[in-house]
């Protein structure tokens, strides 16, 4: 908790506890074989519930808590977040993909990294995909 309270000072106050990626740079690419991943988690009640609890707690302050990329502080973001809760933000994306993204990071966005295991990661992904089915 101390280090996600240290994160969102850091944000308000504009520094970032990692080098941002140049606005004009294109993203580093995943590599093939993550994105090949396939998701082994099925959603149910108590595993959704985990994955929202952590949304809420890492997630939800950039990307807002319906996923429509409006948190208190990824509103202002450039480039501007992608808006979950449209089906075609994702539609290109695999899960492979997403797993990646949420573990290791990209841009601004700081990686859930080893600190979260990975059953509750690909929890992670199933959700975000759950935005756009609303």
């Amino acid at each position: 908790m101390k280090s996600f309270l240290l994160f969102c000072s850091l944000l308000m106050l504009g520094a970032s506890p990692q080098q941002p990626a140049a606005p004009d740079a294109a993203p580093a690419k995943i590599p093939a074989a993550d994105a090949a991943m396939v998701n082994p988690t099925k959603p149910n009640p108590l595993v959704m519930a985990h994955a929202k609890k952590m949304y809420g707690y890492d997630c939800a302050v950039c990307h807002g808590a319906n996923g429509n990329g409006k948190g208190d502080v990824g509103a202002g973001m450039t480039p501007p977040l992608k808006d979950w809760t449209d089906p075609a933000a994702l539609k290109d994306m695999t899960d492979g993909e997403l797993f990646y993204i949420i573990k290791n990071g990209r841009g601004q966005m700081t990686g859930e990294g080893d600190r979260v295991k990975t059953e509750d990661l690909w929890a992670m992904v199933v959700m975000v995909r759950g935005f756009a089915k609303k």
